[in-house]
């Protein structure tokens, strides 16, 4: 357990499956401890968790906490503190979406995603972020998406709102904690998650093609760049697009 602390100890929010998950294993490769968040998919963040602690020589730990409510993030960074006495970097990743027409879109849910993706966020950034400012280091990446950008859907106006917010959320953050942390955000196009698998193939076949690459990331290849990021030494308050060259044209 004394070696354990000695390393470097990423934290990275929903982080049971997807992108989360992939940047979980990517920090693993690079000798990070690791804390795993998540809310509903305990079975998945166990298994996470074993495939980690077997495959790479470093220590995982699972804390289920849901970053929307401010107690709980507490709890998070208390847990982790315990564990590792030390946080090098926060991925913001936890997020939530509900597809819809403006007919279906209600106010509740407009909150819930707001709540998770937004306000998730900053509950993060300013519990662990503050603790970062007072070790004297740190890193903290927020993922938003390229829909904040320009790559507007308005089935997910909400979503993209939010995600908006996170954007603007960065730059604050990133004059706030200049001095000790770099805050950057990565902001992916689309992805091949399991909450793609269920796309209409047509819909499907009608994005790639608006992708130079003409196909969607693998989580693998955002957590790469999420890494990267965390990791730089003269990257700060920058918003990455990594979408695979979209064009809406």
């Amino acid at each position: 357990m004394s070696e354990s602390y000695g390393k470097k100890c990423a934290v990275v929010t929903g982080s049971s499956r997807g992108i989360g998950a992939a940047t979980i294993e990517e920090f693993a490769k690079k000798n990070y401890n690791v804390v795993i968040n998540y809310v509903q998919h305990e079975k998945t963040a166990e298994d996470l968790k074993k495939k980690i602690e077997n495959l790479y020589n470093v220590q995982a730990i699972l804390v289920k906490a849901d970053i929307s409510i401010e107690e709980e993030v507490f709890y998070l960074l208390e847990e982790t503190k315990k564990i590792f006495k030390r946080i090098d970097v926060l991925v913001n990743n936890a997020g939530i979406a509900i597809d819809t027409t403006l007919e279906d879109k209600t106010v509740d849910n407009f909150n819930k995603i707001i709540n998770t993706n937004l306000i998730g966020t900053f509950l993060c950034c300013k519990y662990i972020g503050t603790f970062m400012k007072e070790q004297g280091f740190g890193s903290i990446v927020n993922i938003a998406s390229g829909n904040a950008i320009d790559a507007y859907y308005p089935y997910s106006m909400d979503y993209d709102a939010s995600k908006a917010g996170v954007i603007s959320l960065t730059h604050n953050f990133a004059l706030l904690y200049a001095k000790e942390i770099h805050v950057n955000c990565v902001a992916p196009g689309w992805v091949n998650t399991d909450a793609n698998k269920e796309m209409d193939e047509e819909f499907y076949k009608k994005e790639c093609n608006h992708i130079l690459l003409n196909r969607f990331a693998e989580p693998k290849e955002i957590a790469e760049t999420i890494v990267f990021v965390a990791e730089a030494s003269y990257i700060n308050d920058s918003i990455i697009k990594v979408d695979g060259g979209r064009r809406i044209c």
